[in-house]
């Protein structure tokens, strides 16, 4: 069994859909052979079992398998069906950031207050099968369509796809810590105008603080209190463009109890002070 893989895309951009379609094999056929194909491959088995390689690594699929293909590697089958297989094939592609990694190392790619890391293992069980069956079936016949609105729908259908996938594996036990780091960063997005304490948050997730500050560390890298004042500057930015309120009014409205306080913070991390930066974006 090849070592657990993990496929992490930043987003936004958000992979695109490409084409998609539903396979019958019958027994003795074997999965064409492919390199260096420019496209992601997702395949998903609804009947009998698919052997598929990608170069030293290899995969025996049985129902509710889901396998991602990466683009720039060849693949091909290691077997022939041995009995009649049906499966589901859906080809993606982003033009963002993208990596695998290999066990429990969560790789190099974030997410941040603006900016999310979609994970996806490479190969999975579903234990949703018939919403599977039913998400695919209604891809399949969106990418069939050539009606005006045909376009929207596919790539609406798609990105539920990868919703399901992506929260899936997030819902395991052994992801917990990914999970736990969101959990923290909604509640700092969500009370960020207020005082919120190490203890409050702790008090809120019913997790101990250091558990929650390596967890955050891990996914943002950033503890809780600079997630949130990264995330108090940046809203800070907004209102300095997007408003023409005094200096004092989007320190209080954006956490900060003082303004000089918040002015030092400000030019430490922007290299301006705020009506620096206001005058650069408003002229």
């Amino acid at each position: 069994m090849p070592e657990e893989l993990l496929l992490t895309f930043r987003s936004p951009p958000l992979p695109f859909f490409v084409e998609s379609n539903r396979r019958e094999y019958p027994v003795g056929y074997e999965h064409p052979s492919r390199a260096n194909i420019g496209v992601f491959d997702l395949l998903f088995v609804q009947k009998g079992v698919l052997y598929i390689e990608e170069e030293q690594n290899r995969w025996t699929l049985h129902p509710g398998d889901v396998l991602v293909l990466r683009p720039d590697r060849g693949h091909g089958s290691f077997q022939p069906c041995n009995e009649e297989t049906v499966f589901d094939w859906v080809q993606f592609q982003t033009v963002g950031a993208w990596e695998e990694t290999a066990g429990n190392h969560t790789g190099s790619l974030r997410g941040d207050y603006y900016t999310y890391a979609i994970r996806l293992p490479k190969h999975m069980h579903l234990s949703f099968t018939d919403e599977a069956k039913q998400v695919f079936t209604q891809l399949h016949e969106a990418a069939q369509s050539s009606s005006h609105g045909a376009f929207w729908e596919r790539q609406q259908r798609f990105l539920h796809l990868l919703q399901m996938l992506d929260e899936g594996w997030r819902s395991d036990a052994a992801r917990a810590g990914v999970s736990v780091a969101e959990r923290a960063a909604a509640y700092l997005k969500m009370n960020y105008r207020n005082v919120v304490s190490n203890t409050m948050l702790s008090e809120a997730l019913q997790l101990h603080i250091n558990y929650i500050t390596r967890c955050m560390t891990e996914v943002f890298d950033c503890t809780p209190q600079q997630y949130l004042l990264y995330y108090r500057l940046d809203q800070a930015k907004l209102l300095l463009i997007k408003t023409d309120w005094p200096i004092a009014r989007i320190a209080e409205e954006t956490g900060f109890r003082q303004t000089p306080h918040f002015s030092r913070l400000f030019a430490a991390q922007t290299g301006m002070p705020p009506l620096k930066f206001r005058k650069r974006f408003t002229q």
